[in-house]
């Protein structure tokens, strides 16, 4: 009786791995077809951006400045590489961030994989027709970033939404094109 139950246990492992060990690995090539399809609606992101910016310190002092973005596809358009700059005053660099977005075919969802300010991590990235929203959990509170990219032009709002509370403002840059970029090998942008 003993022997029975691990025979038993090996015939329906094998019943029900068999199938998926017919189905080998996922194609590579379907993989990368997927990815660049889904990337392909984030072309309007590509480029050289810069404009003014502010934010509002937890202090509660507002900071304003020049924010500058270089967006291109990399990895022949499986993904999107991201870097933004804020300057502030005497051009000094007052943030720096990356990020790159990916597409999980499996899934069928995107994320943003950013660093920046000393932190990482991976957040759930919604693209739309003419932009996207990230966020951040944080506990009781979610930290939402709304942009909105046509004709050249790229306005983003950052809020903080508290659970059952109303959303507060504390980020906007109202971004312009500015140019093409061979990001990843291009230098950075420049404030002026």
């Amino acid at each position: 009786m003993q022997f029975r139950r691990p025979l038993g246990a090996c015939a329906l492992w094998l019943a029900v791995s068999t199938p998926a060990l017919a189905q080998g690995p996922p194609d590579p090539a379907a993989l990368l077809a997927a990815q660049r399809a889904a990337m392909s609606r984030l072309s309007f992101m590509d480029g050289v951006w810069r404009g003014p910016s502010w934010i509002i310190m937890p202090s509660g002092e507002k900071h304003t400045g020049t924010q500058t973005e270089r967006i291109g596809p990399f990895l022949d358009g499986a993904v999107k590489v991201i870097e933004g700059r804020g300057y502030g005053k005497g051009d000094s660099v007052t943030f720096n961030a990356f990020g790159i977005v990916s597409y999980d075919p499996a899934r069928k969802t995107h994320t943003l994989h950013s660093y920046a300010m000393g932190m990482a991590g991976d957040f759930s990235f919604m693209p739309s027709d003419s932009g996207y929203v990230w966020e951040i959990p944080a506990g009781t509170t979610t930290i939402r970033y709304t942009a909105n990219v046509r004709r050249g032009k790229w306005h983003e709002i950052g809020e903080r939404v508290v659970t059952g509370g109303d959303a507060i403002q504390f980020f906007e840059m109202n971004l312009v094109r500015i140019g093409d970029s061979s990001w990843p090998a291009a230098g950075t942008v420049p404030p002026r």
